[in-house]
């Protein structure tokens, strides 16, 4: 049996009536771009994660670019941000004119390295741009406290981590901005591109609203430059029939997860990832004499499991095994292969691979596994049956 990465099918086809319905709704209304389906949803996305104000925008990446633009980023500037992501968060720091300044990150967690984040602070700096990847909260405290201590904005890029708590508060609702994608893949999804700007500042709310429709207001009359960052109103009837939904998507994801950790930590050499809080784990912390390194959540985080993602360790072993998964019909992906520094676009800024020791390794270490809320059990024991196998055949 073929197991796949992901599979949106059953999550959607559970809920075709009412999405059908939201469909002919928004049809027959003739209002297709903003309008009352995106009001309702942005007051529901604003009660749901606890932030004073939601604004619907055309997609994740667009989320990013209308925060950094409401807090006038641009030319001259530089931000802070995570090597070991996403495309997008460096991608629209470069676009507003800014120099996106990268930050090595936690082989625990993966996220920023709050150390070597406080290492690149320059008199240039306005911003950071932490990412909670694959759906754990970065390190929120240190974060907030060196912003505060430098005088930064910071701007949460959560568009893997809706829904995703530190200390009991919602990730994206701790900065200034907080930035969520809705791509089909995420844990909220939509039926193609759209995202949404959190913020709790009122004044920062209004100018990203302006923003996301040509710098407009009132009607045809322009005070600043803008972009097209509109949410099509059938994107959000859309999210708003699958939103009351997420936190049993979020809880079948947990339950997946730790059924990953449950089984393959029996393995030999198998080991969960341990440390301190993120931005104090040493690499003496991490389990370099393992063969598989399993991701752990740490106890102040809630983590909604976007990726379920291993290190393997030994120099073309992660390409082994996801080789031999391949072989035996089991989907996986390569969260991110090539750190932002060592990124063709960004060659100009003059980095090293060796700049960013844990960001170069991760990317040749890292493989992430099939979570997606509604697979079967019977799978997740498959795919921890095949990979008995690779560990086994490779065992002494």
């Amino acid at each position: 049996m073929n197991v796949n990465l992901l599979d949106l099918k059953p999550q959607n086809g559970a809920l075709e009536p009412e999405l059908q319905e939201a469909f002919l709704r928004v049809l027959r209304s003739g209002h297709f771009i903003l309008g009352p389906d995106v009001d309702r949803f942005e007051r529901a996305l604003a009660e749901f994660t606890g932030a004073k104000h939601a604004l619907g925008v055309s997609s994740g990446t667009d989320a990013i670019l209308v925060a950094l633009m409401a807090l006038g980023i641009g030319p001259g500037d530089e931000v802070l941000c995570p090597s070991f992501t996403f495309f997008a968060t460096a991608g629209c720091v470069a676009r507003v004119g800014a120099t996106p300044v990268f930050v090595d990150s936690c082989p625990v967690c993966f996220n920023l390295d709050l150390r070597d984040a406080a290492r690149r602070i320059t008199p240039r700096t306005k911003a950071i741009l932490p990412v909670h990847l694959f759906g754990q909260s970065a390190e929120m405290d240190g974060l907030l406290d060196l912003a505060k201590q430098h005088g930064l904005r910071l701007i949460e890029d959560a568009a893997q981590a809706m829904g995703a708590t530190y200390r009991g508060r919602q990730v994206g609702t701790l900065g200034d901005f907080g930035t969520i994608s809705f791509f089909p893949t995420k844990n909220l999804g939509a039926l193609g591109d759209a995202g949404a700007v959190l913020t709790n500042d009122s004044a920062l709310f209004e100018r990203a609203k302006i923003l996301r429709m040509h710098g407009m207001e009132p009607k045809y009359y322009h005070q600043v430059v803008g972009g097209n960052f509109r949410l099509d109103a059938l994107q959000a009837a859309m999210l708003s029939v699958k939103l009351p939904h997420f936190n049993d998507y979020t809880a079948a994801r947990r339950h997946n997860a730790a059924l990953y950790t449950e089984r393959l930590s029996k393995l030999p050499g198998v080991r969960v990832a341990r440390g301190e809080d993120c931005g104090c784990v040493k690499a003496d912390a991490v389990e370099t004499e393992a063969r598989l390194i399993l991701p752990v959540a740490y106890p102040h985080n809630g983590h909604i499991w976007n990726q379920y993602t291993l290190r393997v360790m030994g120099a073309g072993r992660r390409d082994a095994l996801r080789s031999h998964l391949t072989a035996r019909g089991i989907g996986s992906e390569i969260y991110y292969p090539l750190p932002l520094h060592e990124q063709a676009c960004f060659a100009h800024l003059g980095y090293k691979p060796e700049d960013f020791p844990w960001a170069h390794r991760l990317a040749g270490e890292v493989i992430s596994l099939p979570i997606y809320p509604e697979i079967p059990a019977e799978q997740i024991e498959q795919v921890c049956s095949v990979i008995a196998e690779f560990v086994q055949s490779r065992a002494g």
